[in-house]
């Protein structure tokens, strides 16, 4: 079980500071085994991409795959198919977007779009009524199946609460499609939820972690902060190392 760092877990501060290959350098220090290249947080795609080429485990494209009318957006898919294809990622994380009942029919235009790619697409449940519930997400997994198409899941440990859901409920149902796990605890502050370490999180991490994959990689997706982020983020590493045999 390889772990991977999101890179957005350094915080959008100190990632524009240092920029994403500084953060990934201190990842490999680190110990860890891989990193998520965020879209959303490149400095210049068209220098940064090319510097991170090879170190990238995943490219996260903060484009949805539908607009909010439902309809594939194109495009969208054309630039995270390009960016890890310049990372040399072998894969790519989007949410579903506005996909609903009147996306069906475009599911096979997706299927034609991917078939001569080599770059793996899978499926995150995002913080949006949309792209993370599991009613959403369930209907999603039915009608690619369907097409004939076989996508797998990013599954986002925390992001469930953003919108009221279970996150053991949806592990539970959603397991067998998932493909890549986000590690992230929760919290609840006034007014809102935030991302947290594992250890400090309210909600039922472990039992999540036993009914998900263990063979797939996992991610770090909550904040590492610290005078020493090296050595915060080697403790981190080897925290869900050991969480996840443990499970």
């Amino acid at each position: 079980m390889k772990v991977l760092i999101s890179l957005s877990s350094f915080g959008a501060a100190e990632t524009a500071r240092h920029g994403q290959l500084w953060c990934t350098e201190l990842g490999r220090q680190a110990g860890a085994d891989g990193v998520e290249v965020r879209g959303e947080l490149l400095r210049d795609a068209a220098t940064e991409l090319p510097a991170l080429a090879g170190l990238a485990a995943v490219y996260s494209s903060p484009e949805g795959l539908w607009t909010h009318d439902g309809q594939l957006d194109e495009a969208a898919l054309a630039r995270g198919l390009h960016a890890a294809a310049v990372l040399r990622a072998p894969r790519l994380k989007m949410a579903i977007g506005g996909f609903g009942a009147q996306s069906h029919a475009s599911l096979l235009q997706l299927k034609a779009l991917l078939q001569s790619q080599s770059v793996e697409l899978v499926i995150e449940n995002d913080q949006t009524a949309t792209a993370g519930t599991l009613p959403a997400l369930q209907a999603f997994f039915a009608a690619q199946a369907q097409a004939g198409l076989d996508l797998g899941m990013t599954f986002d440990m925390g992001n469930w609460h953003w919108q009221g859901e279970c996150p053991l409920q949806a592990a539970q149902a959603l397991a067998p499609q998932v493909r890549y796990v986000h590690c992230k605890g929760v919290q609840r502050l006034p007014g809102k939820w935030v991302a947290v370490p594992l250890a400090e999180s309210v909600a039922p991490w472990r039992a999540v972690l036993r009914a998900l994959p263990a063979s797939v990689p996992h991610a770090i997706e909550y904040p590492l902060v610290g005078d020493d982020l090296v050595a915060v983020t080697r403790d981190q590493v080897a925290f869900i190392r050991a969480a996840r045999q443990a499970a």
